[in-house]
């Protein structure tokens, strides 16, 4: 019987991390032995725009793009990118996301409020939610930049994957300089 491919998308704002997160689950499943296809899209990521990773694993993946209503799992950095993604997910999917605000430009000129309560409009959606003060956890790492790890140890719980090939996949793409708060910021993540 076939290992069954798992979807994971991964959504928030360019400078999060988000990239380097979707390395680092890609190169643990691929030690871990799966076949492994990632897509990105990255609108004005550099301006602080929308950013979508697309991962997506299992014996033989064929598509890099999760199919709309067939996402198993959304790891979203920032509130309001997490919910527009939500559509993407299939029923009883989990949503990990990061209780984390960063208001988009139509906030910030005063066209738009950022909505409130999203955290329980997920919840709502699907109660498979796990919200993660990132921000926080990634300072008691030592480095706020440290978020989007503290995020994938969270993620990496809902995964059947050996801790020691997430930390293989660590030490492979993090810099040097930085390994030992994102080992850090990982384990306070896996610890949620």
């Amino acid at each position: 019987m076939s290992t069954p491919i798992t979807n994971i998308l991964l959504v928030g704002v360019g400078g999060q991390g988000i990239l380097l997160a979707s390395e680092i689950l890609s190169e643990a499943f691929m030690l871990a032995g799966f076949d492994v296809k990632k897509s990105e899209i990255h609108g004005m990521s550099q301006r602080g725009g929308s950013v979508v990773s697309h991962v997506r694993f299992g014996e033989r993946v064929f598509s890099p793009v999760v199919p709309e209503g067939e996402g198993d799992i959304l790891f979203g950095f920032e509130l309001l990118e997490t919910v527009r993604y939500l559509s993407l997910l299939k029923p009883g999917a989990t949503v990990v996301v990061n209780d984390f605000k960063i208001p988009p430009p139509s906030v910030l000129l005063g066209q738009a409020r950022y909505p409130d309560g999203l955290v329980e409009r997920i919840r709502t959606a699907f109660p498979d939610t796990l919200a993660v003060d990132g921000q926080r956890l990634a300072l008691e790492a030592g480095d706020l930049r440290a978020a989007n790890t503290v995020l994938l140890g969270a993620v990496s719980r809902r995964l059947e994957i050996a801790e020691e090939v997430w930390r293989q996949a660590l030490e492979k793409m993090v810099p040097k300089k930085a390994l030992e708060i994102n080992l850090k910021a990982f384990q306070l993540g896996r610890s949620l």
